[in-house]
């Protein structure tokens, strides 16, 4: 019989976790979701959380309502933040075409913003096409957000970016974290300006990080790391189109780093002697993951498609997914990981 969101948690002892969340543009709304889901067990206590574009949005949400009001704080945090992308969606150029309403699809690409966009990006700087270097995410983060008192909060917050002219990741710690420092992990360089920082300009964190486990391993007291993914992992036909093949480049690249620490866990745990200190700790940690294809089938392209109605199914999603998680694996959380990391050293 499938366990009911009271019995997954009622009268347990609390289970320190870390969040390790992805980015994906508006398929971040999906982790919303899942968010929204483990906020209601009161026995799953969120020590750090590390994220990367859209999953640095929603961790920096998250704290800043925790902050505010616990649990329920950070789900109506959420909740709001989630709320303002679909109203600022309204308002944007870059919507469905009547095509892909009249076949229920959630894709752009046959909207004619979208591909005008799309074409400029390729061939056209956003330091031309943008000079001012507006974002409109910015004022949302703003309103959505307490920065001043971030580094004030009980939950650590790691947010990764890329750092153009190293090409090494930095870690954002809570006290750190600006609007600049959101904008900078969520910056595809094509499409906007990069983010200075103390005098370096930054991209996207998934080029290093999406999201990064390491701060997790070294400053986290929490064994057990929840990784929701949200960036498609398999693809099982071979891309043909040129936007199919730049899309699955982009997939590939933005995992490759996560796949790398995760293999070292994997690796560390088969050691017969991990040793002692960091490497004790990397093999002792619980690693567990809420994902699906799902999105995969959605396009690259529906990644910018914000309309509320697509980000509340999203959401849905998420919570059934992590409803799912608990009624299988709650009783492992605080005692075995429940991701299959040998997989990854397999031959292929």
């Amino acid at each position: 019989m499938p366990r009911t969101k009271t019995s997954a948690g009622g009268g347990r002892n609390p289970v320190l976790i870390d969040l390790a969340l992805q980015g994906g543009g508006s398929h971040g709304a999906y982790t919303w979701g899942v968010l929204d889901r483990l906020l209601e067990e009161p026995w799953l206590k969120i020590e750090a959380i590390s994220g990367t574009s859209a999953g640095a949005m929603n961790g920096a949400v998250l704290v800043s309502g925790y902050m505010q009001g616990g649990a329920q704080g950070a789900r109506e945090a959420l909740d709001a933040y989630w709320g303002r992308v679909a109203e600022a969606a309204r308002f944007s150029p870059i919507q469905r075409s009547p095509i892909d309403r009249l076949l229920n699809r959630w894709s752009l690409d046959t909207s004619p913003a979208y591909l005008m966009m799309d074409l400029m990006s390729r061939v056209v700087s956003p330091y031309a096409l943008n000079p001012l270097g507006h974002n409109p995410i910015s004022d949302l983060l703003e309103k959505s957000i307490d920065f001043a008192h971030l580094g004030e909060a009980s939950i650590k917050l790691f947010i990764t970016a890329t750092n153009v002219h190293t090409g090494r990741g930095r870690v954002f710690r809570n006290k750190d974290i600006t609007p600049d420092v959101l904008l900078a992990s969520a910056c595809l360089p094509t499409m906007f300006q990069a983010i200075e920082i103390d005098g370096e300009p930054y991209w996207d964190g998934g080029y290093v990080g999406n999201p990064t486990i390491t701060p997790l391993v070294r400053e986290s007291d929490a064994l057990d790391v929840i990784l929701v993914q949200i960036n498609p992992t398999v693809r099982a036909e071979t891309p043909r189109t040129a936007a199919q093949i730049l899309n699955r480049l982009n997939e590939i690249s933005f995992n490759s780093p996560l796949v790398k620490e995760l293999r070292m866990i994997a690796l560390l745990r088969q050691a017969a002697d991990p040793g002692t200190g960091e490497g004790a700790r990397w093999a002792r940690m619980l690693m567990h993951r809420i994902a699906t294809e799902k999105l995969a089938d959605y396009g690259a392209s529906s990644k910018l498609n914000a309309e509320g109605e697509f980000l509340s199914m999203l959401k849905e999603d998420g919570r059934r997914a992590a409803e799912a998680f608990l009624n299988a694996h709650a009783d492992d959380l605080g005692k075995r990981p429940t991701a299959d990391l040998d997989e990854l050293l397999k031959e292929v």
